[in-house]
């Protein structure tokens, strides 16, 4: 192999020898993370509670685990599905030994657990008291604890080898949350929950030359998502019709991509500690969303707030 090759397959495969592991990888944001992951060539573990055999609470049996996995592996990485409740100590211990078995190393953990969309649509916009307190917990176990445990799980394994990272997925940044009241007491702080991980998370990993960020998709058109505008990814763009802000949502690829772009970065401590966007991160790595576009939704909700005229057009 000339030197010309060997430069070229690295610059097109840049996380080849990579081991990441996306924890909530059964649809949506998680899925596109782990495909582009595996398209910049890393082995990805992704993990879930929906597969072939089993559907989750969610009550969508449409996407599974296996699926991704197999999604990955197309994309030119490899993609090995394991069936977690994250919730479940013994069973997140159960994969974190796995791929230390098979793999010796863990490069990146990408946190994207949730699953929570089927409590929160009747609970927006509730007071605290008027929300089934089940439910309202119910999205902490799953936005929150899923995430402790699983980072305490993993990280004794990613600290293992130095430059590792960590990736808290979230819905919005703290340039928004911090000073808006996101829908409910309980969505409010399993959202902003991950932001605070990843602060102090970015302290802990100092020792190993570790970084830690959150990130948040904008107006994400998941597989649920589209769902219940009664739309598809092809033809989307009819929501608009209801709902014109939705010209500003964005494809889960672009998430993906941004994921990708950061575990690719040489220099990525630099944003060590911070609260990322999908948006952000676009304009600073030169990726588009799979359309060639270029979204910036919480640029567009900041914006719309002093000037409800706002175009979501021009924020594309």
């Amino acid at each position: 192999m000339t030197t010309e090759n060997t430069t070229e397959n690295a610059d097109d495969k840049p996380l080849a020898g990579r081991i990441a592991l996306v924890a909530g990888a059964t649809r949506g944001a998680g899925r596109a993370i782990a495909v582009q992951l595996g398209t910049a060539g890393a082995t990805v573990y992704v993990t879930g509670r929906t597969t072939r055999d089993r559907v989750s609470e969610v009550g969508r049996g449409t996407e599974t685990i296996e699926e991704t996995a197999e999604l990955v592996t197309a994309a030119g990485g490899e993609g090995v599905a394991v069936p977690t409740d994250h919730l479940e100590e013994d069973q997140v211990r159960a994969l974190v030994e796995r791929i230390d078995r098979e793999r010796g190393r863990l490069d990146v953990l990408v946190n994207d657990v949730w699953g929570g969309e089927h409590l929160i649509g009747s609970s927006f916009g509730k007071k605290t008291w008027d929300i089934g307190l089940a439910d309202g917990l119910r999205m902490l176990e799953l936005g929150v604890k899923t995430h402790l445990i699983t980072s305490h799980t993993a990280l004794p394994l990613l600290t293992r080898h130095p430059g590792g990272l960590v990736v808290e997925v979230t819905d919005g940044t703290t340039a928004y949350n911090g000073t808006r009241f996101r829908e409910n007491l309980f969505y409010d702080l399993a959202k902003n929950a991950p932001i605070r991980m990843a602060f102090g998370l970015a302290k802990e990993l100092a020792d190993s030359a570790g970084t830690a960020v959150s990130v948040s998709p904008g107006w994400l058109r998941s597989e649920q998502m589209l769902a219940g505008f009664g739309v598809t990814e092809e033809n989307w763009r009819e929501a608009t019709d209801k709902v014109p802000d939705f010209a500003v949502s964005e494809s889960p690829v672009y998430v993906g991509r941004a994921v990708a772009a950061l575990a690719a970065d040489p220099d990525r401590a630099r944003w060590n500690g911070q609260s990322l966007d999908s948006g952000r991160l676009a304009r600073e790595y030169g990726f588009t969303d799979a359309d060639g576009s270029r979204p910036d939704a919480w640029g567009f909700l900041l914006a719309k707030e002093t000037d409800p005229d706002t175009d979501p057009a021009d924020y594309r």
